[in-house]
């Protein structure tokens, strides 16, 4: 019997061009521990969507590679050797102003917290975070939006109490080419003549502003959490807000104001 060959078989007739894939997201991994840092790229290796184009154990070695790598996110540590990561946004974004800087560390100090994203973090996640969350979060702040742990949320309104709103949603939100794309308008501004939340949207704003999970959410209001997650779209909507932190900064001041 005569072998025969498997022949790659192209898109069904009359299916057209296929969209060519997305680009992956690149990144540069700074972090001082090199098992970590090591284990952290294998990890996001296992995603197509995600490239490491470069990885630096402190910031001055960050800081002279990210012009010449250009990547689209920078995950960076707070704990580096010299200078500390939230010392080092600036620098980072000035010689790489395309680039999104993420902070990924241990410290769950609100001061931190609020440093960073002053200093123009896109956002600032907890190392505990699950693999799959991470990858999530890294594509959003490449699209420009603010990402935070969930579990710091607290902190984060707690940081901003004796500052303004408008402040407070810059911050959240950095202006400039590394927050392009995420709203600063500030969230009482964002409301005029928005429609009223209904009483479980109120509910859940009150959650969010204490700094609860979409999880803890759902059991202290006893819903899926499915349904959570439709009412924090439906409240963001009604605000006119672009994010989570936002809201918990609005449900705050208002909360003070009354």
């Amino acid at each position: 019997m005569t072998p025969t060959t498997a022949i790659p078989l192209g898109p069904p007739a009359g299916a057209g061009p296929q969209p060519p894939a997305e680009p992956p997201v690149t990144l540069l991994v700074v972090d001082d521990h090199t098992l970590f840092r090591r284990g952290l790229i294998a990890l996001l290796g296992q995603d197509a969507g995600l490239l490491v184009v470069g990885e630096a154990g402190d910031a001055a070695e960050a800081l002279r590679l990210a012009p010449e790598l250009l990547p689209q996110v920078i995950l960076l540590d707070n704990h580096l050797p010299g200078v500390m990561g939230v010392d080092a946004i600036r620098g980072l974004r000035e010689v790489s102003p395309s680039s999104r800087v993420l902070m990924l560390t241990v410290s769950e100090d609100g001061q931190d917290l609020a440093a960073a994203l002053r200093n123009g973090a896109q956002g600032y996640l907890l190392k505990t975070i699950d693999g799959d969350l991470l990858a999530q979060a890294i594509r959003r702040a490449a699209r420009g939006e603010p990402v935070v742990s969930p579990e710091l949320m607290g902190k984060l309104v707690a940081a901003f109490q004796s500052q303004g709103v408008a402040e407070a949603a810059a911050l959240i939100a950095p202006a400039g080419p590394a927050g392009a794309g995420a709203s600063t308008q500030p969230p009482e501004a964002a409301n005029n003549g928005a429609a009223p939340l209904s009483p479980r949207e109120e509910d859940v704003l009150r959650e969010i502003a204490r700094g609860a999970s979409n999880k803890e959410i759902a059991r202290t209001l006893d819903i899926a959490e499915t349904t959570v997650k439709i009412h924090v779209q439906h409240i963001l909507r009604k605000l006119g807000l672009s994010s989570r932190v936002q809201a918990a900064v609005y449900a705050s001041d208002r909360q003070r104001a009354e």
